[in-house]
């Protein structure tokens, strides 16, 4: 059975410094201080210089683990920045130290040649006085550190409360009038108990009968998604959970899963993409999946539960920006999981806080051990979901599809897995046009909003989100042609009837794109009236 860490102990970067090719070489288990000083060391400046990293195309390179692996010919370029020598805080200390030592060395010899005696008792008074200065010196500058850390605290929630003013944006899933306690008293929630401790009504979940077509048609990629209701696709979920037997799996209460639907629904922020309506349709494309290669086959009805639920859960509480603004912006999410996945871990942390709600706890009636395994493969789906690790799973993927893959081994299950509920994340263009390009729309609009907030606060912006660079089709076009197409073709080796569902209409869409890029390009034709000078003037 395999091992995830012998498949990449360590990553490799290629470096550009001043023109001069380098080489790192890191566990993927450094923080971001050990690279920091690894790069630092390889550029020849001191490790409290500002070190940063730009790709071949001029976009900053987020310094973490995480950071996506490049090759030998396009190299990061490093700009290195060392901090003032003049600053108190940097030899201050330093100089009144030696101030102390040379005094004390000074009095050591005229009381020696004076004397030749020590007197002891009046020189340890006279270091103790001045250690003491120097210790609070030292103590004032650790208080004026902290005071420093909590205005930029200050300042990045201004930021917010300015930008929020801005946008005149009102998160309708944070809003609620609904009775919090028996005394029938209404009250705001604060985050943690809006999740922990809310008892949800039933009242407004109304239970929808579903026609046999619709119940065939929820199977098909090509669903529409767009033609539902918030409570019309809760009941549809709750029907998936019900005809894949997962109800019957984990002895779930009915009530209980409708009580978890809902408190998930509320948990999405009404983001343009990262919203309800995503989870609805990730959720869908993976019940389409297990329906189209028969994953019951090959996979346990845990393992089925898993998949849902993670899809379910995968993008909970998502702020509408991503892991790089979470990182530059220095945010409390990136503080709090070291810059690793910030956005994937904290959507786990809020799955797992819903579940720990016995109303909500759909794996309430599971013994011990099933629910340590639940839980582990939940995390480990959800994590997968961060881009950042494409490339380090599809390889992981396609070592274990030669010479020919082994579904009793659980490496290669786990693999399998992690690339459905990424095929899932992103599979918009696997539906018809007119399903996809809203969601094109929708992304793009999420993607301006974060390019218009980092230009405001002065951060690094992606050309793929700058509003000034970026169109519809240039957005897709690579996109589908080198993450997409390779993606499913590789799990259509696996499961043949993903390249006629799936891939072709990825092509269609990667055509039709391209189309739309060459039409823009094109310039437009001449009006009558230019004509008509023409005529005349020849």
């Amino acid at each position: 059975m395999g091992n995830a860490s012998s498949i990449e102990p360590t990553k490799t970067i290629f470096l550009d410094i001043d023109g001069k090719k380098e080489k790192i070489m890191f566990s993927r288990h450094c923080g971001t201080r050990d690279i920091h000083d690894l790069i630092a060391h390889a550029a020849g400046v001191s490790r409290y210089a500002e070190i940063s990293l730009k790709d071949s195309t001029g976009a900053f390179v987020s310094l973490n683990p995480t950071m996506p692996i490049n090759t030998q010919s396009s190299p990061y370029k490093v700009t290195s920045k060392e901090p003032s020598p003049t600053t108190e805080s940097s030899n201050g200390d330093g100089e009144v130290f030696t101030q102390v030592l040379s005094q004390v060395a000074s009095q050591f010899n005229n009381q020696f040649s004076k004397e030749g005696v020590f007197k002891v008792e009046e020189i340890k008074t006279d270091i103790a006085t001045r250690l003491s200065a120097l210790e609070r010196k030292m103590e004032l500058e650790g208080l004026k550190a902290v005071e420093i850390e909590k205005c930029k605290r200050d300042i990045s929630d201004i930021k917010d409360q300015i930008w929020n003013a801005q946008k005149k944006f009102v998160d309708f899933n944070r809003l609620s009038n609904e009775t919090q306690a028996d005394s029938g008293e209404t009250q705001t929630p604060s985050r943690d108990t809006h999740i922990m401790n809310r008892k949800q009504t039933l009242s407004t979940y109304r239970k929808y009968t579903l026609s046999q077509e619709t119940i065939e048609y929820l199977k098909q990629p090509t669903f529409d998604i767009w033609h539902w209701e918030p409570n019309e696709m809760l009941s549809l979920l709750e029907h998936m959970f019900h005809e894949l037997g997962l109800v019957a799996e984990f002895n779930i209460n009915p009530i209980t899963l409708k009580r978890f639907f809902l408190c998930v629904q509320e948990n999405y922020r009404n983001n343009p993409f990262h919203n309800f309506r995503h989870c609805f349709c990730v959720t869908q494309m993976m019940y389409g999946m297990i329906h189209l290669c028969h994953l019951w086959e090959v996979m346990t009805r845990e393992d089925l539960g898993i998949l849902m639920t993670a899809c379910v859960c995968h993008d909970l509480d998502h702020p509408g920006y991503n892991n790089t603004y979470q990182i530059n912006a220095r945010t409390e999410l990136a503080i709090r999981y070291n810059d690793i996945s910030p956005l994937e871990n904290h959507h786990c942390a809020v799955a797992f806080k819903i579940l720990s709600n016995p109303e909500c706890n759909i794996f309430a009636n599971v013994d011990k051990d099933t629910f340590k395994r639940i839980r582990a493969g939940i995390t480990m789906l959800i994590l997968a979901t961060d881009m950042a690790r494409h490339g380090e799973i599809m390889d992981n993927f396609k070592m274990k599809l030669e010479p020919e893959f082994d579904y009793k081994n659980k490496d290669s299950l786990d693999t399998l897995k992690m690339v459905l509920i990424k095929c899932c994340d992103i599979s918009n263009e696997v539906r018809p046009m007119e399903v996809s390009e809203p969601w094109v729309d929708c992304l793009l609009e999420e993607y301006f909003n974060q390019s218009d907030r980092e230009k405001m606060e002065g951060l690094p912006v992606a050309p793929f989100m700058d509003r000034d660079k970026v169109t519809k089709p240039t957005a897709q076009i690579g996109f589908i042609k080198f993450v997409l197409i390779p993606m499913f073709e590789t799990v259509a080796k696996l499961f043949p009837v993903i390249d006629s569902t799936m891939v072709e209409p990825l092509r269609i869409a990667r055509d039709r794109y391209e189309d739309m890029k060459e039409k823009n390009s094109m310039p437009p034709p001449p009006s009558q009236s230019n004509k008509k000078k023409t005529v005349t003037e020849k």
